[in-house]
C-alpha cells in the first residue's frame, strides 16, 4: 500500500471516529496559526482513547481524544490529563509537550488535547532488538524510570497550577477502605463468583494496621508501569511518560509501588531489582523511602481490585470472556505479590 493510501486509510479511520480532519485544521489555525493536517496516521481507537497522529508544517502532532463510545466522565479526563501536561511544562518530568486543548465539544463532539509527538519505544511491546538483547541497557534503562517518576513527585502541585486537581489530605489513610469498595461495588454483577483470595481480607486489614504516619502530599501518575513509558533508542533513559488519564494528586510514593508491583516478572532479565528501583527513586526523591514495602502491596491491591472489574463485567456479557479471565489471572497474581510481602 503507498503512503497517499495510507493517509487516506488512516483519515477514514479518523473520521469513523468522529474526527472531521478539515475541522481540526481550521480549530489549530486559530490556536497555533497557518498549516495543515498531512500524513494522518490512526494510532489507536475503538475502545481505547484515539490517537492520530498527523503532521503540521513539518513537525509531528497527536491528537488524543475519549474512546469511540465515550464514558459520562471521558471529557473530563481528557481535560484532566490536558491541564496536567500542561502544568509539567519546563519541568524535569519527560512528558509530551502539551500544545492546546478543547473544552468545546461542538467543534468534534468531545474534548480533546493536542501535544507534541514523542520519540522513543514502549517498554513492554515495543522493546528493539538491540535492548531486548543487552541486559546493561535494561538495568540502566529501569532506573532512569525510577528517577523520571520520582521527578514527578518532586514537583510543587500547589506552585505548579494544580490546587484542587485531587484531595491529597487524608488520601492514604483513606486507600484501604476506598478499594474494598471498589471489590465490593462489582456484586452490581450477580454472575460475577467475587474473588476467593485471602488476600481480599488480608491485604486491607494488613495495610489499615501498618498505615505510615506520613503526609506526603503531590502529583501521581496512577499508571506508571513500563508500557506507559516511552524510552529512547539512542540512550537507556525516559523519554516520556504518557497516559496520564488516572492522575491526581496524593502521596506519590503510590508511583514507586505501582512501578514495583508492574514490573514484577518483567520479560527484561536485566531490569533492576527491587532494591536498586527504590534505591534510584530514593537518591531523586524528596521523600522517604523506608516504607516502600507498603506502597508495594497498597500498589498491588489498588491495581488489583481495579482490574477485577473487568471480569465482573465480562460475568455478565458485557466485556470479552477472553479479557475478563486474562485480567482476572493479573489480579491473582497481583494478590500473590502482595501476600508475599506480608509473609
Amino acid at each position: 500500500m503507498s503512503e497517499v493510501d495510507d493517509a487516506a486509510v488512516a483519515a477514514e479511520h479518523a473520521r469513523q471516529a468522529g474526527i472531521e480532519l478539515d475541522t481540526l485544521a481550521a480549530w489549530l489555525r486559530e490556536r497555533i496559526g497557518t498549516g495543515e493536517i498531512s500524513d494522518p496516521d490512526f494510532l489507536t481507537g475503538g475502545t481505547q482513547n484515539v490517537l492520530l497522529g498527523f503532521t503540521w508544517n513539518d513537525e509531528r502532532l497527536i491528537y488524543r481524544g475519549p474512546p469511540v463510545n465515550k464514558r459520562k466522565n471521558s471529557d473530563q479526563i481528557m481535560l484532566r490529563e490536558a491541564r496536567v501536561l500542561a502544568a509539567l511544562g519546563g519541568s524535569r518530568v519527560p512528558h509530551p509537550e502539551f500544545i492546546a486543548a478543547c473544552d468545546d465539544l461542538e467543534v468534534l463532539g468531545n474534548a480533546f488535547f493536542i501535544m507534541r509527538s514523542v520519540a522513543g519505544f514502549n517498554g513492554v511491546s515495543g522493546v528493539p532488538e538491540h535492548v531486548a538483547a543487552d541486559r546493561d541497557w535494561q538495568h540502566a534503562m529501569g532506573l532512569a524510570h525510577a528517577r523520571a517518576i520520582a521527578e514527578l513527585g518532586n514537583i510543587d502541585h500547589v506552585a505548579a497550577g494544580l490546587e484542587g486537581f485531587g484531595k491529597p489530605d487524608g488520601w492514604l489513610a483513606r486507600q484501604p477502605g476506598r478499594w474494598v469498595g471498589q471489590l465490593e461495588s462489582y456484586r452490581e454483577f450477580e454472575s460475577w463468583p467475587g474473588l476467593d483470595h485471602p488476600g481480599v481480607e488480608a491485604i486491607p486489614a494488613w495495610l489499615t494496621e501498618r498505615m505510615p504516619d506520613a503526609r506526603n502530599a503531590g502529583i501521581i501518575h496512577g499508571d506508571c508501569h513500563p508500557g506507559n513509558v516511552l524510552f529512547t533508542r539512542e540512550e537507556p533513559g525516559v523519554a516520556a511518560i504518557v497516559d496520564w488519564e488516572l492522575c491526581t494528586l496524593g502521596d506519590p510514593l503510590l508511583d514507586l509501588g505501582h512501578l514495583l508491583a508492574s514490573t514484577h516478572g518483567l520479560a527484561l532479565p536485566g531490569w533492576p531489582a527491587k532494591d536498586e528501583v527504590v534505591a534510584a527513586y530514593g537518591e531523586t526523591s524528596r521523600y522517604d523511602v523506608s516504607d516502600v514495602d507498603f506502597y508495594h502491596v497498597l500498589a498491588c491491591f489498588r491495581f488489583g481490585s481495579i482490574l477485577e472489574g473487568s471480569q465482573a463485567r465480562a460475568s455478565a456479557g458485557l466485556a470479552p470472556e477472553s479479557v475478563g479471565r486474562r485480567l482476572h489471572e493479573r489480579t491473582v497474581s497481583l494478590f500473590d505479590q502482595a501476600m508475599e510481602i506480608i509473609g
